[in-house]
Protein backbone atom coordinates (compact mmCIF):
# COMPACT_ATOMS: atom_id res chain seq x y z
CA UNK A 1 0.00 0.00 0.00
CA UNK A 2 2.73 2.48 0.96
CA UNK A 3 4.48 1.86 -2.36
CA UNK A 4 1.51 3.50 -4.04
CA UNK A 5 2.18 6.73 -2.15
CA UNK A 6 5.76 6.86 -3.42
CA UNK A 7 4.77 6.04 -7.00
CA UNK A 8 2.05 8.70 -7.15
CA UNK A 9 4.24 11.28 -5.42
CA UNK A 10 7.13 10.70 -7.85
CA UNK A 11 4.71 11.19 -10.73
CA UNK A 12 3.51 14.49 -9.28
CA UNK A 13 7.05 15.77 -8.74
CA UNK A 14 8.05 14.76 -12.27
CA UNK A 15 5.11 16.57 -13.86
CA UNK A 16 5.74 19.64 -11.71
CA UNK A 17 9.34 19.87 -12.92
CA UNK A 18 8.28 19.25 -16.51
CA UNK A 19 5.71 22.04 -16.26
CA UNK A 20 8.37 24.41 -14.91
CA UNK A 21 10.66 23.54 -17.82
CA UNK A 22 7.88 24.10 -20.37
CA UNK A 23 6.90 27.37 -18.71
CA UNK A 24 10.50 28.58 -19.01
CA UNK A 25 10.47 27.68 -22.70
CA UNK A 26 7.25 29.60 -23.20
CA UNK A 27 8.59 32.63 -21.30
CA UNK A 28 11.58 32.74 -23.68
CA UNK A 29 9.60 32.24 -26.88
CA UNK A 30 10.53 35.77 -27.97
CA UNK A 31 14.14 35.71 -26.73
CA UNK A 32 16.55 35.90 -29.70
CA UNK A 33 18.60 32.75 -30.16
CA UNK A 34 16.96 30.91 -27.26
CA UNK A 35 17.16 27.12 -27.46
CA UNK A 36 14.22 25.27 -25.94
CA UNK A 37 14.89 22.62 -23.32
CA UNK A 38 13.67 19.10 -23.90
CA UNK A 39 13.71 16.02 -21.72
CA UNK A 40 12.29 12.54 -21.34
CA UNK A 41 10.45 10.84 -18.50
CA UNK A 42 11.90 7.49 -17.44
CA UNK A 43 10.83 4.93 -14.87
CA UNK A 44 13.01 3.68 -12.06
CA UNK A 45 14.18 0.08 -12.28
CA UNK A 46 11.42 -2.42 -11.55
CA UNK A 47 11.58 -4.44 -8.36
CA UNK A 48 10.60 -8.10 -7.93
CA UNK A 49 7.89 -9.00 -5.42
CA UNK A 50 8.16 -12.34 -3.66
CA UNK A 51 5.70 -14.19 -1.43
CA UNK A 52 7.36 -15.62 1.65
CA UNK A 53 6.53 -19.15 2.89
CA UNK A 54 4.31 -19.86 -0.10
CA UNK A 55 5.65 -23.41 -0.40
CA UNK A 56 7.31 -25.90 1.93
CA UNK A 57 9.72 -28.57 0.76
CA UNK A 58 9.94 -31.62 3.11
CA UNK A 59 13.36 -33.01 4.01
CA UNK A 60 14.50 -36.48 5.14
CA UNK A 61 14.52 -35.57 8.85
CA UNK A 62 10.97 -34.22 8.75
CA UNK A 63 11.76 -30.54 8.59
CA UNK A 64 10.19 -28.34 5.91
CA UNK A 65 12.14 -25.64 4.10
CA UNK A 66 10.18 -22.50 3.11
CA UNK A 67 10.55 -21.41 -0.52
CA UNK A 68 9.89 -17.89 -1.77
CA UNK A 69 7.66 -17.57 -4.79
CA UNK A 70 8.17 -14.69 -7.20
CA UNK A 71 4.92 -12.76 -7.65
CA UNK A 72 6.09 -10.33 -10.34
CA UNK A 73 7.64 -6.93 -10.84
CA UNK A 74 6.49 -3.55 -9.57
CA UNK A 75 7.46 -0.08 -10.69
CA UNK A 76 8.74 2.35 -8.08
CA UNK A 77 7.85 5.53 -9.95
CA UNK A 78 9.23 7.86 -12.60
CA UNK A 79 11.72 10.70 -12.80
CA UNK A 80 12.62 13.51 -15.18
CA UNK A 81 15.90 13.06 -17.00
CA UNK A 82 18.36 15.92 -17.41
CA UNK A 83 17.01 18.74 -19.59
CA UNK A 84 18.93 19.18 -22.84
CA UNK A 85 18.58 22.16 -25.22
CA UNK A 86 17.26 21.57 -28.71
CA UNK A 87 19.88 23.08 -31.05
CA UNK A 88 17.69 23.68 -34.09
CA UNK A 89 17.85 26.70 -36.39
CA UNK A 90 15.41 29.46 -35.50
CA UNK A 91 13.73 31.70 -38.06
CA UNK A 92 15.55 34.92 -38.98
CA UNK A 93 13.83 38.22 -38.23
CA UNK A 94 15.00 41.38 -40.00
CA UNK A 95 15.63 44.33 -37.67
CA UNK A 96 17.73 46.63 -39.82
CA UNK A 97 20.13 47.37 -36.95
CA UNK A 98 23.82 47.18 -37.77
CA UNK A 99 24.66 45.64 -34.40
CA UNK A 100 22.19 42.76 -34.80
CA UNK A 101 23.83 39.62 -36.17
CA UNK A 102 22.53 36.12 -36.77
CA UNK A 103 23.99 32.75 -37.71
CA UNK A 104 22.42 30.70 -40.47
CA UNK A 105 23.45 27.07 -40.25
CA UNK A 106 24.54 25.21 -43.34
CA UNK A 107 24.35 21.43 -43.59
CA UNK A 108 25.63 20.76 -40.09
CA UNK A 109 26.16 17.17 -38.96
CA UNK A 110 23.56 15.87 -36.52
CA UNK A 111 24.36 16.73 -32.92
CA UNK A 112 26.59 19.71 -33.76
CA UNK A 113 26.07 23.46 -33.33
CA UNK A 114 27.53 26.90 -34.08
CA UNK A 115 27.86 29.86 -31.70
CA UNK A 116 29.15 33.41 -31.43
CA UNK A 117 32.01 33.73 -28.93
CA UNK A 118 31.91 36.19 -26.03
CA UNK A 119 34.16 36.83 -23.03
CA UNK A 120 32.56 35.52 -19.83
CA UNK A 121 32.76 37.32 -16.50
CA UNK A 122 34.90 34.48 -15.13
CA UNK A 123 37.51 34.99 -17.84
CA UNK A 124 36.52 31.93 -19.85
CA UNK A 125 35.03 31.98 -23.33
CA UNK A 126 31.26 31.60 -23.50
CA UNK A 127 29.07 30.82 -26.46
CA UNK A 128 25.72 32.21 -27.55
CA UNK A 129 23.26 32.22 -30.43
CA UNK A 130 21.79 35.54 -29.32
CA UNK A 131 23.20 38.10 -31.74
CA UNK A 132 21.33 41.03 -30.20
CA UNK A 133 24.58 42.96 -29.78
CA UNK A 134 25.23 46.62 -28.98
CA UNK A 135 28.11 49.08 -28.57
CA UNK A 136 29.37 50.21 -25.16
CA UNK A 137 30.65 53.68 -24.31
CA UNK A 138 34.12 52.84 -25.69
CA UNK A 139 32.81 51.50 -28.99
CA UNK A 140 33.29 47.80 -28.23
CA UNK A 141 30.79 45.29 -29.56
CA UNK A 142 29.07 43.62 -26.59
CA UNK A 143 26.16 41.34 -25.84
CA UNK A 144 22.96 42.74 -24.36
CA UNK A 145 24.30 41.87 -20.88
CA UNK A 146 27.62 43.66 -21.49
CA UNK A 147 29.91 40.74 -22.40
CA UNK A 148 32.53 41.53 -25.03
CA UNK A 149 32.11 39.86 -28.41
CA UNK A 150 35.36 38.20 -29.52
CA UNK A 151 37.07 37.83 -32.87
CA UNK A 152 38.70 34.67 -34.21
CA UNK A 153 41.85 35.42 -32.17
CA UNK A 154 39.94 35.84 -28.91
CA UNK A 155 40.28 39.63 -28.87
CA UNK A 156 37.59 42.23 -28.27
CA UNK A 157 36.00 43.82 -31.33
CA UNK A 158 35.94 47.65 -31.41
CA UNK A 159 34.03 49.01 -34.41
CA UNK A 160 33.95 52.45 -32.79
CA UNK A 161 30.51 53.32 -34.14
CA UNK A 162 27.54 51.69 -35.79
CA UNK A 163 28.98 52.62 -39.19
CA UNK A 164 30.33 49.16 -39.89
CA UNK A 165 29.44 46.29 -42.15
CA UNK A 166 29.58 42.52 -41.72
CA UNK A 167 29.60 40.22 -44.75
CA UNK A 168 28.38 36.64 -45.00
CA UNK A 169 31.82 35.28 -44.10
CA UNK A 170 31.98 37.19 -40.82
CA UNK A 171 34.40 39.96 -41.79
CA UNK A 172 33.60 43.21 -39.96
CA UNK A 173 34.80 46.44 -41.58
CA UNK A 174 34.49 49.71 -39.64
CA UNK A 175 34.31 53.28 -40.93
CA UNK A 176 38.12 53.58 -40.92
CA UNK A 177 38.46 50.55 -43.19
CA UNK A 178 39.89 48.26 -40.49
CA UNK A 179 38.80 44.64 -40.80
CA UNK A 180 38.44 41.87 -38.25
CA UNK A 181 36.59 38.57 -38.29
CA UNK A 182 33.84 37.79 -35.81
CA UNK A 183 34.55 34.69 -33.77
CA UNK A 184 32.33 31.70 -34.51
CA UNK A 185 32.82 28.45 -32.59
CA UNK A 186 31.84 24.99 -33.77
CA UNK A 187 30.82 22.17 -31.45
CA UNK A 188 31.06 18.74 -33.07
CA UNK A 189 28.85 17.41 -30.30
CA UNK A 190 26.56 19.29 -27.93
CA UNK A 191 26.68 16.62 -25.22
CA UNK A 192 29.45 18.45 -23.33
CA UNK A 193 27.79 21.87 -23.46
CA UNK A 194 26.23 23.40 -20.36
CA UNK A 195 23.41 25.93 -20.45
CA UNK A 196 24.25 28.77 -18.08
CA UNK A 197 21.37 31.17 -18.49
CA UNK A 198 21.15 34.54 -20.26
CA UNK A 199 21.51 32.68 -23.55
CA UNK A 200 25.05 31.52 -22.73
CA UNK A 201 26.65 28.10 -23.11
CA UNK A 202 29.97 26.73 -21.86
CA UNK A 203 31.89 23.49 -22.09
CA UNK A 204 32.06 21.23 -19.04
CA UNK A 205 35.80 21.78 -18.48
CA UNK A 206 35.91 25.28 -20.07
CA UNK A 207 37.99 24.01 -22.99
CA UNK A 208 37.64 26.19 -26.08
CA UNK A 209 35.57 24.95 -29.00
CA UNK A 210 37.20 24.80 -32.39
CA UNK A 211 36.98 27.57 -34.95
CA UNK A 212 33.90 27.29 -37.13
CA UNK A 213 35.45 28.84 -40.23
CA UNK A 214 36.71 26.22 -42.65
CA UNK A 215 35.06 23.33 -40.81
CA UNK A 216 31.38 23.72 -41.67
CA UNK A 217 29.27 25.86 -43.97
CA UNK A 218 27.33 28.78 -42.49
CA UNK A 219 26.55 32.44 -43.09
CA UNK A 220 26.34 35.53 -40.90
CA UNK A 221 23.55 38.04 -41.56
CA UNK A 222 23.81 41.66 -40.43
CA UNK A 223 20.58 43.38 -39.46
CA UNK A 224 18.86 40.09 -38.60
CA UNK A 225 18.14 38.26 -35.34
CA UNK A 226 17.52 34.55 -34.93
CA UNK A 227 14.23 33.80 -33.24
CA UNK A 228 13.94 31.16 -30.55
CA UNK A 229 13.19 27.59 -31.64
CA UNK A 230 10.27 27.28 -29.19
CA UNK A 231 7.13 25.82 -30.76
CA UNK A 232 4.54 27.75 -28.76
CA UNK A 233 1.50 25.72 -29.82
CA UNK A 234 3.15 22.40 -29.01
CA UNK A 235 4.53 23.78 -25.74
CA UNK A 236 1.06 24.87 -24.64
CA UNK A 237 -0.32 21.42 -25.52
CA UNK A 238 2.47 19.71 -23.57
CA UNK A 239 1.84 21.98 -20.58
CA UNK A 240 -1.86 21.07 -20.53
CA UNK A 241 -1.03 17.35 -20.81
CA UNK A 242 1.50 17.65 -17.99
CA UNK A 243 -1.03 19.45 -15.81
CA UNK A 244 -3.67 16.76 -16.43
CA UNK A 245 -1.19 14.02 -15.58
CA UNK A 246 -0.33 15.84 -12.36
CA UNK A 247 -4.03 15.93 -11.49
CA UNK A 248 -4.38 12.21 -12.20
CA UNK A 249 -1.50 11.36 -9.86
CA UNK A 250 -3.01 13.68 -7.26
CA UNK A 251 -6.31 11.80 -7.38
CA UNK A 252 -4.49 8.47 -7.00
CA UNK A 253 -2.67 9.84 -3.96
CA UNK A 254 -5.96 10.99 -2.45
CA UNK A 255 -7.50 7.56 -3.07
CA UNK A 256 -4.60 5.86 -1.27
CA UNK A 257 -4.99 8.30 1.58
CA UNK A 258 -8.70 7.48 1.95
CA UNK A 259 -7.92 3.76 1.85
CA UNK A 260 -5.36 4.10 4.62
CA UNK A 261 -7.75 6.19 6.69
CA UNK A 262 -10.45 3.53 6.35
CA UNK A 263 -7.99 0.76 7.22
CA UNK A 264 -6.96 2.55 10.41
CA UNK A 265 -10.37 3.77 11.57
CA UNK A 266 -12.60 0.87 10.52
CA UNK A 267 -10.70 -2.30 9.58
CA UNK A 268 -8.24 -1.94 12.42
CA UNK A 269 -10.92 -1.25 15.06
CA UNK A 270 -11.05 -3.79 17.91
CA UNK A 271 -14.23 -4.95 19.58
Amino acid sequence: MFRGFYTAASGMLTQQRRTEMLANNMANANTPGFKADQTAISSFSDMLLQRIDSQNIPTENGFRIPVNETVGSISTGVYLQEAMPLYTQGDLNETGLATDLSLENGNLPDGSALFFTVAGEDGNTKYTRNGNFTLDSQGYLTSASGLYVLDTNGNRIQPGSESFTVNDEGYLTNAAGNTTRIGVAYAETTENLLKQGDGLFATEDNTALQNGYGNVAFRIHQGFLERSDVDTSRTMTDMMASYRTFEANQKVLQAYDRSMEKAVNEVGRLG
